[in-house]
């Protein structure tokens, strides 16, 4: 058994016979209060978000998590599919678990599955990908003064600003975590 204060995001607990998922995590002192650790998790069973409060001596149940590196091959009816490149294994994810990852996952794309007791919790996908321009307009003449920028469209369909010097079919690097432009691939 762990504390509160060993939760980190990302962890499993065991809440009230409900399996969850940690999404936040906040250690807080209060002047005149003891510390205690604020925590938003998404519940495995419900898959409804909720913000609980635990003493920071508290005991908690740690549930292990098992991740594995896969390839998002394709959308099937609105889930998407993962492929195991080792063992073939195929798994479909809902859209909702996948968040914002779906705006940088291309066929082949590496990411990371964690699943807690043979069900998908958590999709990871690197920190930067290459992703190629589907849509650029052209660049103002004269209008290279200072760092000015354009909107492109990224073969996900994503919006990101980009350089002036971006064309159509060039591949570029995006930071996923913030979806802006890093540099040319």
């Amino acid at each position: 058994m762990a504390t509160a204060n060993d939760l980190r995001k990302g962890m499993a607990i065991n809440h009230k016979g409900d399996v969850a998922v940690i999404l936040d995590m906040q250690h807080r002192t209060p002047g005149n209060l003891r510390a205690f650790v604020q925590v938003i998790m998404r519940s495995i069973k419900t898959g409804k978000s909720s913000d609980v409060r635990f003493s920071s001596t508290e005991k908690v149940e740690i549930v292990p998590l098992f991740s594995k590196k896969m390839e998002f091959s394709y959308m099937d009816k609105g889930d998407f599919v993962f492929c195991d490149p080792e063992t073939y294994e195929m798994v479909n994810v809902d859209p909702d678990i996948v968040g914002d990852a779906k705006n940088f996952l291309v066929e082949n794309g590496r990411a990371t599955v964690t699943t807690i007791e043979e069900r998908v919790v958590m999709v990871e996908i690197p920190a930067s990908v290459t992703l190629t321009v589907s849509d650029a307009p052209e660049g103002i003449k004269g209008d290279s003064a200072n760092n000015v920028q354009k909107t492109v469209t990224l073969e996900t369909g994503i919006s990101i600003q980009a350089p002036l010097f971006i064309k159509t079919g060039e591949k570029i690097k995006v930071d996923t975590r913030t979806g802006k432009y890093m540099e040319r691939a």
